[in-house]
């Protein structure tokens, strides 16, 4: 299979980067503040000697938006990775549960599990995954002409220096896109076409990242301050963590 060219990973990122950025843009704008201070841990600010309403709000704001933006960029280099893949080795779209792409390529049929990072789940997590692995091994093993079917999961960024988990097998950074594209520098071909058009659409997403900090800075000092200014911490530990009535 021909190798995706530099001009097709552009032409793939300029398209559909910006559904990255509309959905970061419209998750900060549809935040409310009660719903992001009760996500958060009280306990750990008051911890670290936050004193004023803007630092706890920001605090707060970023995290939750760390976070969000991690699920929303790691969708994003799922469809790059199946992209690649495609174009590499025929690899598509897995239909079976809990698997994101499946190809052949020298003699053995891989099935894929696609993660942002090394560190995505806790063991009841990497649990059901195994069982998605074994479920799509059997499912599979009727339906296809290979001998052998290979698990893997498959990290865009990080590393792992054991990749033999016995019963799949874990590529992380240039490991997996070397393994789905073919070419052991890829992993840095991708890093140029991801900053089309970033600063325009970042200066956007800042305008309104500093209405909302206006905005939740005000509401926090109404329902959560003190009249001399400073923050209220039994109140909003009350807010954040009493029995619900």
């Amino acid at each position: 299979m021909p190798a995706v060219t530099v001009p097709k990973i552009t032409d793939y990122i300029e398209q559909h980067i910006p559904e990255f950025h509309r959905k970061r843009l419209e998750n900060l704008s549809a935040l409310k503040l009660q719903k992001v201070l009760r996500r958060k841990n009280p306990y750990l600010f008051k911890a670290k000697f936050v004193t004023s309403a803007p630092e706890l709000v920001k605090l707060v704001l970023d995290a939750h938006l760390s976070s969000q933006e991690e699920t929303i960029f790691g969708s994003f280099l799922e469809g790059l990775a199946v992209f690649v893949c495609g174009h590499a080795f025929a690899g598509k779209k897995s239909g079976a549960e809990g698997i994101d792409l499946e190809f052949e390529r020298d003699g053995i049929y891989f099935i894929v599990s696609i993660k942002s990072g090394p560190n995505w789940g806790n063991s009841g997590q990497i649990k059901k995954m195994q069982q998605n692995f074994a479920k799509a091994k059997r499912i599979l093993g009727t339906n296809t002409s290979a001998r052998n079917i290979v698990a893997v999961n498959g990290c865009c960024y990080g590393q792992e220096k054991t990749e033999n988990k016995t019963d799949y097998v874990k590529k992380c950074g240039q490991s997996f896109w070397s393994f789905i594209s073919g070419d052991d520098e890829f992993y840095t071909t991708i890093i140029e076409p991801l900053g089309h058009r970033a600063k325009d659409r970042n200066e956007e997403f800042l305008i309104e990242y500093g209405k909302v900090i206006t905005r939740f800075s005000a509401e926090f000092a109404k329902d959560f301050c003190l009249p001399d200014g400073g923050i209220h911490w039994e109140k909003l530990v009350r807010f954040n963590s009493s029995i619900p009535s």
